[in-house]
């Protein structure tokens, strides 16, 4: 009887490991049927939208896919009008998009390739050489890591996403069950595939947008920040490590001022004014304050202006000193830049 007993219970447990996805699977399981939709439409290969959405996202982990909704990293630039969230990337408490529905994510993705005349060349590829597409990607720019293309082909070629460009809207989730057979025990997945076979109850379930279990970091803070006080959150400041060198700073979380973060990081109010060339001693919630003296130099070439900012904005976004931001662009103290304008972070190189 002992025998017998787990013996079953071997097999239970056998079937449901089977269906214990990997993050990165659940995302294709998810998300396949998205990037073919957008391949018809835009003629980007769907391994390339789905191996980038996997690679931006750490399988849908990310902040901004949870969060935001936003699976490829897309920043607000100028001409975005919908809502917003901050979120540190090249710099702390940049501008990035915010989505309703993920689908509006990857439909903004391509709309983002297919209109930028930098991206013009990718759509003289093939639509099924997801290598040369991987590479020119690379090459126009979309991204600094010099492993990129191979970051996304060794994707592709992992879960076998060249699969899905084979394929069509109509016949992506047979495509997805076809890579991952096990899912035909998973009620939900099969009720998009055959609805008629389930309750009317069953249906409206399948339209949902089900999400990760998972409870985000951010999203528990919240909750936890609704019944803190103001002195505790100003307490529980963490320091943070800018991207330019790793700069100490923190990002004021209520609205204080000069002299409380000076005595609670045991540094003078003086040096902390000098630091971030503070014209008072009043900080406001979400400002940037660095812990230490900042770099001449940014992380990064150049960046467009954003509505709004001025140079202190970028100064402190960038972790460079305000008077070596005004002399790489030959600007006047004071000065602001327009919404768009191109900032030099980094000295441009002299002509021969």
């Amino acid at each position: 009887m002992k025998r017998l007993f787990l013996l079953v219970s071997l097999l239970v447990l056998s079937k449901f490991s089977a269906q214990t996805w990997a993050t990165e699977d659940q995302y294709i399981q998810k998300f396949a049927k998205y990037a073919v939709e957008e391949m018809e439409k835009y003629k980007i290969p769907a391994s390339i939208t789905l191996a980038q959405g996997l690679l931006e996202t750490g399988g849908g982990q990310s902040r901004l896919a949870q969060e935001g909704k936003n699976h490829f990293g897309i920043k607000c630039k100028e001409d975005w009008t919908g809502k917003t969230m901050k979120h540190t990337d090249d710099a702390p408490n940049e501008c990035f998009r915010v989505y309703d529905d993920p689908r509006q994510s990857y439909e903004d993705h391509s709309l983002f390739l297919s209109t930028r005349k930098y991206y013009a060349n990718l759509f003289n590829l093939d639509m099924k050489d997801y290598k040369a597409w991987a590479h020119g990607l690379k090459k126009a720019g979309y991204a600094t890591n010099p492993r990129y293309a191979s970051i996304l082909i060794s994707k592709i070629e992992k879960y076998r996403l060249y699969e899905f460009d084979e394929t069509n809207s109509k016949e992506a989730l047979y495509a997805v069950l076809k890579m991952y057979p096990d899912l035909k025990d998973d009620r939900t997945f099969m009720a998009q595939l055959q609805p008629e076979k389930y309750t009317k109850k069953a249906k409206e379930a399948v339209t949902v947008e089900v999400p990760y279990k998972q409870t985000s970091y951010a999203q528990q803070q919240k909750r936890v920040e609704k019944i803190k006080t103001k002195a505790e959150i100003l307490n529980s400041i963490l320091i943070k490590s800018h991207p330019n060198d790793g700069l100490k700073y923190i990002i004021i979380p209520e609205d204080t001022n000069v002299q409380f973060i000076a005595k609670k990081f045991k540094i003078s109010e003086s040096k902390l004014i000098k630091w971030n060339e503070l014209d008072n001693d009043m900080l406001k919630k979400n400002e940037i304050v660095f812990l230490e003296s900042k770099n001449s130099d940014g992380n990064t070439a150049t960046y467009k202006a954003e509505y709004g900012e001025d140079m202190h904005d970028i100064a402190q976004k960038f972790g460079i000193k305000l008077n070596k931001l005004y002399a790489k662009n030959r600007m006047d103290e004071g000065q602001k830049p327009s919404a768009g304008q191109l900032i030099y972070l980094i000295d441009k190189k002299p002509r021969n």
